[in-house]
């Protein structure tokens, strides 16, 4: 079975489309290479619920102050799937303008407040030591040194109170179940909410159409098996979700054939890592040295940060499944080596 997309296009700026009973699609910009994000209303009797709030910018509030004047009823949720500034970035600015509650989960909601205020082993300073020692250039380690803390100038704000989802519970939305489905490596608590009676998975970024969602190891968790997590959940998404399911990603088209698509991520990393593994054969290589293997192209800073965290989470899926030997220098930098069989 291949992918199936549903709907050709998506949304017009501005503009609801209905993709299922009561659930709608709207499509916000982002300032990046991915250039949007795809949120969702969900009808829940006189009110409505937000499915994640997309990138604080002006156009983005613009868009969704005629968005939430053309609603026939009161926002009475905000549920966000995940911490990262294109999904929670604008929460704290719709609660004032709507009154609704937040809705997350606590690994969520705790680490954006980490990374924002840059404690725990969160922010630049940590990430800078951690790209140091996985053997980045000096060149690049200076131009995050001058970004400083990206995350804090993509949210404004934090809300400072929620209600708790966690893995197992259920939200109940125009007389429907959604249940609370919870996935790991791609961020530290990930939702999923997926509804039996509709037969729609919203996915977040989770489970993406077309491209591979970015796994990364961070500072404060420096032996993270990130990749591992994340394959674990594609797999676990995959045993529960029925084939005919209708996914609602972040990013690209909704579609169907959840099973081939996490088969083609599980190929894709698959080859990602046995690429990785001959490339450490006959001398050991740093994360910043093996950039080229797993990203074939230039990449900017903000790139940078993103694939430096990728080889990082799978060199440590390859030295934990005793694939790889880890090696530290003199100088403190972590290379690697294959391990001989």
């Amino acid at each position: 079975m291949s992918l199936h997309y549903p709907f050709s296009h998506p949304p017009a700026a501005g503009a609801l489309q209905q993709v299922a009973d009561g659930v709608f699609w709207l499509r916000m910009p982002l300032p990046f290479q991915l250039d949007h994000i795809n949120l969702w209303l969900l009808r829940d009797g006189e009110g409505w619920m937000i499915v994640d709030t997309g990138f604080p910018d002006d156009e983005v509030q613009a868009t969704w102050q005629t968005i939430l004047a053309g609603l026939n009823g009161p926002v009475t949720r905000l549920v966000v799937t995940h911490f990262h500034p294109d999904h929670l970035g604008l929460a704290s600015w719709l609660q004032a303008e709507t009154g609704a509650a937040l809705w997350m989960t606590t690994g969520e909601f705790l680490t954006a407040h980490a990374v924002w205020h840059e404690v725990g082993g969160h922010g630049a300073r940590f990430m800078v030591e951690q790209f140091r020692q996985h053997g980045l250039d000096a060149e690049h380690l200076a131009k995050f040194e001058k970004r400083g803390s990206g995350y804090r100038k993509a949210v404004p704000a934090l809300p400072e109170h929620y209600h708790r989802l966690k893995a197992g519970d259920c939200l109940t939305v125009d007389g429907r179940r959604w249940d609370i489905l919870i996935g790991y490596g791609h961020a530290p608590e990930h939702m999923a909410l997926y509804c039996p009676e509709l037969d729609v998975l919203i996915s977040g970024d989770m489970l993406l159409p077309r491209i591979s969602t970015n796994i990364s190891v961070f500072a404060a968790t420096p032996d993270a098996d990130a990749l591992r997590w994340y394959l674990t959940s594609l797999t676990e998404m995959s045993d529960r979700i029925p084939e005919k399911t209708l996914v609602l990603p972040s990013h690209g088209l909704p579609f169907t054939g959840v099973q081939p698509r996490v088969a083609a991520l599980h190929a894709h990393h698959a080859e990602r890592l046995q690429a990785l593994e001959e490339s450490c054969h006959e001398v050991p290589k740093s994360a910043a040295e093996l950039l080229e293997v797993l990203f074939n192209r230039t990449l900017d800073t903000h790139q940078t940060m993103f694939a430096m965290g990728e080889a990082i989470a799978h060199l440590n899926y390859l030295e934990q499944a005793g694939r790889l030997a880890r090696i530290e220098d003199a100088g403190g930098v972590i290379r690697y080596s294959r391990v001989q069989s």
